[in-house]
């Protein structure tokens, strides 16, 4: 598992994974970036669906119950596919621009 740390925020990836290992990792992990807003980059799966996002959900509400944000990025499977609490967006940049607008959603008390 791959941990690209910049400031606040924390890319996560890993090569050749299957799913239940790299959520193993992550749970492993977690404890070392709790305290960033976590970027899930999924392009590493060939294979990605609404259930496997699903997977994600607790880890999700965990961290967003912290007041930090958790996106997942891929491109295979659409945010309108998945439900409103789990962010997904199909790039990086798109991430971090949903973490931006968290933060301020955040400092305005909405």
């Amino acid at each position: 598992m791959i941990f690209d740390k910049d400031e606040n925020t924390t890319i996560v990836y890993q090569e050749n994974p299957t799913l239940n290992i790299f959520l193993e990792n992550l749970s492993k992990g977690y404890e070392n970036i709790k305290n960033d807003h976590i970027i899930i980059n999924l392009f590493s799966f060939s294979k990605i669906t609404k259930n496997d996002i699903l997977e994600f959900l607790d880890i999700s509400n965990t961290h967003k119950k912290a007041n930090k944000s958790f996106v997942l990025v891929t491109d295979a499977v659409s945010y309108e596919d998945v439900p409103d609490h789990i962010s997904v967006a199909p790039s990086i940049q798109e991430a971090k621009d949903i973490i931006e607008m968290e933060e301020i959603e955040r400092d305005l008390g909405i």
